[in-house]
Order: C-alpha cells, then structure tokens, then sequence
C-alpha cells in the first residue's frame, strides 16, 4: 500500500538527515517541508519571529496536496515539523489511512545544542523554546529517540514501516480463510491467526498458508502475541469468529496485547445490541471497535463480498483502503462498501440483510412448488427461471437454477434433501427489531416461520395423515402469472426491508443513507439484483419505494397476478406463506379504514385502555361504559 511518510519533531531534532536517508533506503522520493515554505514565512522566521496558525494554514495545505499527487504514483517521505494536532490533520486530510508519522523526540538541551552547531539555517535558537511551548507530542505515531545514531534509527524505522503486516486476520474458518486469499491477492501483507487445540486445531494458519501461493509473504500464527506483535501501528485486526460470547472472550484475550488507538473489526454477523455495547466498553481501553457485516458467503468473501461498517468514522479511516479495495465492484467499479453510520449500524443493516434474503429464498422455494404442482420437473423449473432472468435476475433467482439442473446419480439432487431448513439467528433478531421498533416487517417474519414449521418434519407427516388433501380444483395458472406474483412480492419485501432500516436511522439517529446502503448491495452480497439497482436511484428522492411512480405502475400491474396464485394455490391446499402476506399486507398499508377500530373499542371494553375519535380533531382520549 502507498503511504507517505511524514517525519516530524521541533526545528534541530534532525528529520531532514533521518528523512533523507530514509528515502534512500526505502528507494522513495523525499521533500523537505522547509522548501515549500513562501517568502514571506522565511523572511519573518529569519528576523526572528515565530509563525502563527495563519501563517502555516496556507504552507500545510501545500503539503498535503503535495502528499496526495505523490500518492498517485508512488510513497513519499516529508519533513515538516507538524507541532500540534491540528497542523497533522491539515497534513493528513482525505489521506489518514495512507499516512505514517514517525516522531524524532529529544529534550530541549540536547536540541538546543543541535540548533546552535548549524550553520546557515533560518531558523535561530531563540525560537527553540517557542516549538516545545507549542508541541503536542503525537500520539499515533512511530516515536525515535534522536540520541541513537542515525544508522540505528534507519534500521528501527525500516523494521516498524515495512517488516511488519498491515492486517490482521483473527480466525481462519470458511469466510476467514476467503478473505485472507482476497487481501493477498490484493497486494497487502497480513498476518493470520488461528488457536490452537491439541489433537483438534493444529497448525491450521500455517498449513492454510503452504496451500496458496499468494500467501507466501503472509504470516501465520497460533500464537497471540506473536501475532499482534507481528502488525503495524494503529493495529488493524479483523475477528472471523463465532457471534455472541465468542466475540467478548476473543476480545478480552487479545486486549493485554494491544495499544491505544488499535483497531478490531467483528466481520461475523454479531447482534447490532451487542456491538454497540463492544463500542463502548473498548472505548474506555483506548481500543476502536468496528461492527463490519459482510455479505456474500465464501465465494463473495475470496472474489469481493459487500461490506457494511460502522462505528467510529476516524477509525474506519484507518481501515478504509483494505475493506475498500477488497470489496465488490458496482456497475460504476466503486466499491460495494462504505461507511454506514455509528455504534451497530453496520450489523443492524447486515441482519435486515439477511431478513430480506430468508424472504427472497421463500419466495424462490413457493414458486418452485407452484410450477412443479403445474407438471414441471426440476430440469423445467431451471428453465423457467432462466426465462425470468430477463426481467427479474438475481443473485438467489440464478444459484436456484443452478440447484434445480443438479444431478446425482440420474436423479436430481434437490429431490434428495431432507426438508428441513435452518437458521442462524439473524431472521430472530431481524423480526424481533421490527416487533421493537413498530414496523411491520410482516414478510419477514412469515419466512422466518415458515423454517419453523419446516423443523417439524415428524409432526408435519402425522398431521398430513389426519387432515388431507381436499383439492377439488384444477390449478389454472401460466408462468407469467407466477413471476408477476414474485415480482410483486419482491417489491413488497424490499419495501418492507428498508422500511425497517429507515426506522432505525431514525430512532437511534443514525442518518442512514438508503441510496447508498442499495447501492453496496448491486454486487458482491447474497441479495443482488436487477431491482436492487433501480432501488440506488429510487432512494435519491423518496424513502418510501411506494410512492414511487414507477414501482406503482408495476406493484399495479402485478396485483391482479399475486391474488390469483395466491387464491389458487389456496384453493388447491400448496403453501404459499411469504406470497401470501405480500397481498395481504399490501390490502393492509392501502386501507383508508381499517378494523383497528373494532380491536381499541375491544380494548377500551374489557381494560378502559381508551380511543379517540374520527368526529374530534382534538386528540382527546375518551372511554365508554359499553355494557
């Protein structure tokens, strides 16, 4: 990775001589910040007076547009004397994830001294004591004591800029070995951790290691310390484990190893809950935490998944250039990844993520049924999925032609698993946020216990005994029904999906950007789509797909189709939950007059609970006595 070296101390500390012999042992260009100073600075240096803030804003600009068109090409060393916090942030700007700061630190005598042995330099001894007033030491930063010999210096630098891995991998599971590859692959140099367990775990980050060539300059470990040692400062290390109390005990592990302003990235799908309370605690240790929800499965993971982040901005700075060069590309090659928000942010769209997808692979599965209760086989089922690519592709729509055509032994392979689907988790959390926040994520939930039901595969088949089949109708439906009915539903469940995620943002204030959440998902996550696409634009001017003229000339369009698969496949008793729901929540969120009003006079009967009133414009409660 490029980066610029900015080697920074008070006047007479030595950062052209460290600066210069740096470069030449790293093979890069240097500059000298004193050389970009204008006139009138050197002038007033030269008659004595020290510099204001004024006087260097324009002069610190000049050196970070220097450091940003040297980043263009190659890594740069600048020496410049950078004294307080806010001349480094000018220096830094839109370029902290490429920056070092290597700090040469000596005491006021030993500089002094220095100063008054130069010959033909600007700046006079009598101003020495006006650069430690102003100091603010750095705390993110190489730190050199300028009493070693310059050689002993170089030799320390070069270890601590280029020896060292730039991330850290905690955990070489599935999703965890992938992303290895994917930043290897990339040019950046890691370093990789995986326990060991004796007879069960054994040398796992190594032998992952010999397997792929491209990580051959990758370091491996079983071994904590040597593995947080072994990165560069602020450390960088993404956790591939386990969610829940995994997370915590891998924290607390690693935390007797780290220093302040390190950076742990969870890329698991961890509860938002707890991710914030991570936030938090690690806030207290000085440590940055980062919730990443990354998306894609193993395949998305090594060729670029989609990642959500969220947490601390300047942090995720730090992170940026790895996350974003290993991300997917969307139609416009920007990266599938991007900033989310604060505190769990980034987890708490990961997990409506994945509440969308359980609905788009219901949906998949209950259309399947309907055409195969039509005559098809799975070899014809894949057909007329492809067919559908035209007008409603998808990541899902394509991998569930692809199982359908899958054979084993002559026959095909989905006819061989056993019905039963499970879960993860996010589903749980997804439909308990919506219960929490009051959207009615109603697709979401439908899908989520439609696995439920599946799980009770022995009840299901006694049940079936006692109560069967009591079709008395022929299943009047074509295949553009059926896709207009998905279509429809898939409309429904995106609208659904954001509805949550826009709830969110405005609860816990988080300023979610809906376009650019779609946007992130175009490529590289499980839930890719033609409509995704459509939804990047649709988010620029609406946060309620269904006030979109478009989408309402299509929901319109499809609604005849929906109720007639959907009545039909009553009719002839084949489950179509999710589709089923779409219709009817959309008959709900269109009703001018709902029957709420029976459920609160219910309610005001039985616990004086209270209503108001269509004929009172006040917002008065009132209470009947009924009986």
């Amino acid at each position: 990775m490029k980066q610029v070296i900015f080697v920074i101390g008070v006047s007479g500390c030595g950062k052209s001589t460290i600066g210069k012999l740096l470069a030449e042992e790293l093979k890069i260009p240097f500059f000298d910040g004193d050389d970009f100073h204008p006139k009138a600075n050197i002038k007033k240096m030269s008659s004595g007076l020290p510099l204001n803030d004024d006087d260097r804003q324009g002069w610190l600009e000049t050196l970070n547009a220097l450091a940003k068109k040297q980043l263009t090409k190659n890594s740069c060393i600048i020496v410049c004397s950078a004294l307080k916090e806010k001349y480094r942030d000018i220096l830094s700007l839109d370029i902290e994830a490429e920056t070092k700061w290597v700090y040469l630190r000596g005491d006021f005598n030993q500089i002094y001294n220095r100063v008054n042995r130069r010959r033909n330099h600007f700046m006079p001894s009598e101003l020495l004591k006006s650069q430690f007033d102003t100091l603010e030491e750095p705390k993110k930063s190489i730190q050199i004591n300028i009493s070693l010999t310059p050689e002993s210096i170089i030799k320390t630098l070069k270890h601590k800029l280029m020896d060292k891995s730039e991330f850290g991998l905690f955990g070489l599971g599935v999703m965890g070995k992938s992303l290895c590859r994917n930043l290897a692959n990339n040019g950046f140099k890691i370093a990789m951790f995986n326990r060991h367990v004796d007879g069960v775990e054994v040398d796992i980050a190594k032998d992952f290691k010999a397997k792929f060539p491209e990580l051959s300059q990758s370091e491996a470990f079983d071994d904590i310390a040597d593995f947080v040692s072994a990165l560069q400062q602020p450390r960088r290390i993404m956790l591939m484990v386990n969610a829940g109390k995994t997370i915590d005990y891998v924290i607390e592990d690693l935390l007797p190893h780290l220093s302040e302003n390190d950076i742990l990235i969870d890329g698991g799908n961890s509860n938002y809950v707890n991710t914030k309370e991570r936030v938090d605690y690690l806030k207290t240790k000085g440590i940055h935490f980062i919730g990443a929800g990354v998306s894609g499965g193993e395949e998305g993971a090594l060729k670029g998944p989609s990642i959500m982040p969220s947490g601390d901005l300047e942090a995720y700075k730090s992170v940026q250039p790895f996350l974003e060069e290993i991300a997917a590309k969307d139609k416009n090659g920007l990266p599938c990844c991007t900033y989310v928000g604060p505190e769990g942010s980034g987890h708490f769209i990961k997990m409506v993520h994945n509440g969308v997808e359980y609905v788009e692979m219901q949906l998949l599965a209950e259309v399947a049924t309907i055409l195969e209760a039509l005559g098809q086989n799975p070899d014809d089922i894949a057909n007329t999925f492809e067919t559908w690519k035209s007008t409603a592709n998808s990541y899902l729509l394509e991998i569930t032609a692809d199982i359908f055509r899958k054979k084993e032994d002559d026959d095909w392979l989905v006819n061989k698993i056993l019905d039963k689907a499970g879960n993860k988790g996010t589903g749980n959390w997804t439909t308990m946020a919506s219960a929490e926040l009051g959207i009615p994520s109603t697709l979401i939930a439908s899908a989520l216990f439609s696995r439920y039901i599946s799980f009770y595969k022995e009840e299901r088949l006694q049940l079936s005994q006692n109560f069967k089949n009591s079709s008395t109708s022929e299943l009047n439906l074509t295949t553009n029904d059926i896709l207009e009915a998905y279509q429809f539903a898939r409309i429904i469940n995106h609208y659904q999906g954001f509805k949550l995620i826009s709830e969110a943002s405005n609860t816990f204030l988080w300023d979610l950007n809906l376009s650019e959440i779609a946007r992130i998902w175009t490529n590289g996550c499980i839930i890719r789509s033609a409509l995704m696409e459509d939804l990047v634009d649709i988010f620029k001017d609406t946060t309620n797909i269904l006030t979109n003229s478009k989408l309402i000339d299509l929901v319109n369009q499809y609604r005849p189709s929906v109720k007639k698969v959907v009545s039909q496949c009553v009719l002839n008793d084949i489950t179509t939950p999710a589709l089923g729901e779409a219709i009817q929540f959309l008959n709900g969120i269109t009703t001018p007059y709902a029957s709420a009003n029976i459920i609160q006079a219910q309610r005001d009967y039985f616990g004086a609970h209270t209503y108001q009133r269509l004929d009172d414009d006040s917002g008065k409660s009132h209470h009947t006595n009924w009986n």
